[in-house]
């Protein structure tokens, strides 16, 4: 599954949409990205997001804070960005400093500015089915499921990995399209004979080449949602792609996703704030 192509036709889709909106109002679509500290993977993946808002005509606007920065101070920072009309977006990258409450830094951003869709009222969003921002990777894997015709009534979808902004939001994405969800974790007993169950697999454990071939079921659709050291995702690819009917690659798989639904995702915002109906752009 090719999710660079999918990427791109969705950010050249979205800077078409930026553009209009820049259009009208007179201002581009702003996305705002918060990184506590100096890590050197969190500092490269904001690079990134900030080249990919350049090219789908987003202004991006970076807010730099140090490693001790206190969660009352986040807050503040995220919750003055929520206020400012020049905002449309806001993404606090993570992991955050251990010292830190990422759950309140996360409340602290607007529903209507959740374009990462890690908000308690995004989570309810996607639970009950109803119109607000996904969590943009699981989002990303739903856009490569509808884009490959996979069918999920009344498939079985096995998530391994349960977190707030991955595992548990694609199994609600994937339960709200008809498939019968199975969730499994770090204390699962015998994950393999469930796993071997799974028409659709998600892989979001965090563990490179976590799941073998052997326990990929024949024909089954496999979504590797890890990035490990070595560029290597949760699944080993050779000898699960022997199995699988469908499978994304690591890299050019789910990582391109993530990133152009947060751009889609941060324009929609633009446009909702600014009274704009997208039907009409």
């Amino acid at each position: 599954m090719d999710g660079t192509a999918l990427a791109r036709r969705i950010s050249e889709q979205t800077a078409v949409l930026a553009a209009k909106i820049t259009e009208r109002t007179g201002a581009e679509p702003c996305l705002a990205t918060v990184l506590v500290g100096e890590d050197p993977a969190s500092v490269t993946y904001v690079r990134m997001k900030q080249n990919r808002c350049a090219k789908a005509g987003i202004t991006s606007r970076h807010i730099a804070l140090p490693a001790e920065t206190t969660t009352e101070e986040l807050v503040a920072t995220i919750a003055a960005l929520s206020e400012d009309p020049t905002i449309s977006g806001i993404l606090l990258q993570h992991p955050v400093p251990h010292h830190i409450d990422e759950r309140a830094a996360f409340e602290a951003i607007a529903p209507g500015k959740d374009v990462d869709g890690v908000t308690m009222h995004s989570f309810a969003a996607m639970g009950f089915g109803l119109p607000g921002f996904v969590s943009c990777t699981p989002g990303g894997i739903m856009r490569l499921l509808a884009e490959y015709d996979v069918d999920l009534t009344g498939k079985h979808a096995v998530v391994v990995g349960r977190s707030a902004i991955l595992g548990k939001p694609a199994g609600m994405l994937l339960l709200e399209q008809n498939a019968t969800v199975t969730y499994c974790h770090s204390r699962t007993k015998d994950l393999s004979s469930i796993v071997r169950q799974a028409d659709v697999l998600v892989a979001a454990v965090g563990k490179a080449e976590f799941i073998r071939g052997e326990d990929i079921k024949e024909g089954a659709v496999v979504l590797d949602a890890g990035y490990n050291e070595g560029n290597v995702g949760d699944v080993h690819f050779e000898s699960a792609a022997a199995r699988a009917s469908l499978i994304t690659p690591v890299p050019g798989g789910v990582g391109p996703m993530t990133i152009a639904v947060l751009l889609e995702q941060t324009v929609h915002a633009a446009a909702a704030q600014a009274g704009l109906d997208l039907a009409d752009l």
